[in-house]
């Protein structure tokens, strides 16, 4: 199984180009983040948080998203058997994927914005109880997205927020298997259970970061990782 994420920035740059990365990756469940209506995914399923409304002083401060836009997308080819609440329907989604290892909850987000010092806490204090509460009666999960936030090196945007999130996936039993990127804030975290005992292999592309000012990364495990 294959699980890719990554901010493609509003597709600023060049469409064509990160349509193509898109398809190459060849992910089982793609997550896009700052995502548009103008990727033609190939998958048979598609999930999007609703388009922020342009409402001054909202919390997305200037950024005005276009009617295409999402800030979070999730495209796969595996059925949905139910879509989860979550605390914030604009910045983060949770479907619910039967696939060949069982029942998967996939929970795609961006915690904070360009304002990490006041929206990145708030977030982060709306989002983690969401982990502990679809996690409950042994549910697996996947956090996937933009955390903005490094796991390795200096700490970004500060250790508290680093810190709140390692304790929360240690304390739903989660493995977060991008921890040791360099300069990663897009991340993947995982139920230990739904992961088991295969070993992940991380794929990474855009380094120069041509395509958006995210690199994207994806994790492979089981028969084929």
């Amino acid at each position: 199984m294959k699980i890719a994420t990554w901010n493609i920035e509003r597709m600023a740059r060049s469409p064509a180009k990160i349509q193509l990365a898109c398809e190459q990756v060849q992910a089982d469940i793609l997550i896009l983040t700052e995502s548009d209506d103008r990727i033609c995914s190939g998958y048979e399923y598609a999930f999007h948080t609703p388009t922020p409304p342009d409402i001054e002083g909202s919390r997305f401060g200037t950024i005005r998203y276009a009617p295409t836009e999402h800030r979070v997308s999730v495209f796969t080819n595996y059925p949905c058997v139910r879509r989860h609440t979550t605390a914030d329907e604009y910045t983060s989604l949770c479907v619910e994927l039967e696939t060949e290892r069982g029942n998967l909850l996939v929970y795609g987000t961006i915690i904070g914005t360009h304002d990490v010092t006041t929206v990145f806490p708030q977030d982060l204090k709306r989002q983690l109880p969401d982990f502990e509460r679809l996690t409950a009666d042994g549910n697996r999960l996947c956090v996937c997205g933009d955390f903005n936030c490094f796991f390795t090196g200096r700490c970004w945007p500060s250790r508290a927020g680093r810190d709140a999130l390692l304790q929360a996936f240690s304390q739903n039993r989660m493995k977060l298997l991008t921890r040791e990127q360099p300069d990663c804030i897009d991340h993947i975290a995982i139920s230990e259970q739904f992961l088991g005992s295969d070993a992940a292999h991380i794929e990474e592309w855009n380094l120069d970061k041509k395509l958006s000012d995210h690199k994207g990364i994806a994790i492979q495990f089981g028969k084929e990782g």
